[in-house]
């Protein structure tokens, strides 16, 4: 098997060609070297300028890592409790006179403008149904107000249309003067919800408790 041979040249004009190529071909490779190194000087000189503008170098010391997060309290809506708080003792007032405002009565009893004796005599004779109570008795003022808001405001929320309220006769208060008994009186009067309330039987506490009427859920 023979091998191919390169082309003979047939003329002066064509070697003159071929040494052009060549030629040619080394400007190009000695440019390309040129480019090179005249890079390679030009990245050497930038970073003996840096060297020399900013000095010695030290790596900064490694310190214990830190972390930023910190544990989040729980999700408890402390500020809408306080909020509740806050309004249940603004709304609920111990200044209020509610001498002209309850019927003095064989059982003392209050009822809203627009609500007939009908239901005072209905809700005394037992025609509601007792659906839940609060003892409010042996707390202190501002825990028994706290806690007969909150006792009104979640009865009303559930639907519940008639509780309980016992407030205790006084008999251990100085004087016996009956403190709580006349502020419930006046807290209840305060409440929206409370269409009516009537002193309860003696089966029921007679003196010391009330019988409420709440409006139905829903209504303001």
């Amino acid at each position: 098997m023979s091998s191919a041979k390169p082309p003979k040249l047939q003329s002066l004009a064509d070697l003159k060609s071929v040494k052009k190529a060549i030629d040619r071909q080394a400007a190009e490779r000695a440019a390309q070297e040129a480019a090179r190194i005249a890079l390679a000087k030009k990245q050497r000189a930038e970073k003996e300028l840096f060297a020399t503008t900013v000095g010695k170098v030290l790596p900064l010391p490694r310190k214990a890592a830190i972390s930023v997060f910190k544990d989040q309290p729980a999700p408890i809506p402390v500020q809408q409790q306080l909020d509740e708080q806050k309004v249940l003792r603004e709304t609920m007032s111990d200044a209020w006179d509610t001498s002209s405002l309850i019927d003095t009565d064989e059982a003392l009893s209050f009822r809203r403008p627009g609500i007939g004796a009908d239901v005072v005599r209905k809700l005394r004779k037992g025609d509601w149904t007792v659906q839940g109570q609060v003892d409010l008795h042996s707390l202190r003022t501002d825990e028994a107000r706290e806690a007969l808001g909150s006792f009104i405001r979640e009865s009303y929320k559930n639907g519940l249309r008639c509780v309980r309220v016992v407030h205790g006769k006084g008999l251990g208060s100085p004087g016996k003067v009956p403190v709580l008994k006349n502020k419930v009186h006046s807290w209840l009067i305060q409440k929206n919800q409370v269409l009516a309330f009537v002193q309860a039987t003696p089966v029921q506490g007679g003196a010391g408790a009330l019988l409420v009427l709440l409006q139905s859920h829903g209504v303001r």
